[in-house]
């Protein structure tokens, strides 16, 4: 079975959602990145998979890394954020915790709240 090591892409903003497979990997890309927007979604989630090509395309789009967290697979790490529905997306900048919305959002709503932090 082969795991993804997304985290290890390098300083610069990944054009893929980095999937995510416990804290200290969230902390690494959040540490490495200026702007990560985190998805915290679960696969039998019909907003979460609506949501799943927007942060495609904001990810290849903006200057945010966009980390998705399987809460369902990483349920200690999607509690220790407080994430009690999902879709729920974290947005980090400078390694801080900066916004937190719940439930689906239109590209342009995250897009603009992605800008306020990367300018």
């Amino acid at each position: 079975m082969a795991t993804e090591t997304s985290a290890e892409t390098g300083a610069s903003a990944a054009n893929e959602p980095l999937h995510i497979s416990g804290k200290s990997e969230l902390d690494e890309v959040i540490a490495e990145h200026e702007v990560v927007l985190t998805d915290f979604y679960a696969d039998w989630c019909g907003p979460c998979q609506m949501l799943e090509p927007i942060v495609k395309k904001l990810a290849a789009d903006t200057g945010a890394t966009v980390a998705k967290v399987d809460v369902d697979a990483n349920q200690q790490l999607a509690a220790a954020y407080g994430v009690r529905g999902v879709p729920t997306l974290v947005l980090f900048a400078d390694g801080e915790q900066v916004e937190e919305i719940v439930g689906l959002q239109g590209e342009d709503q995250l897009r603009t709240l992605i800008e306020t932090y990367t300018d």
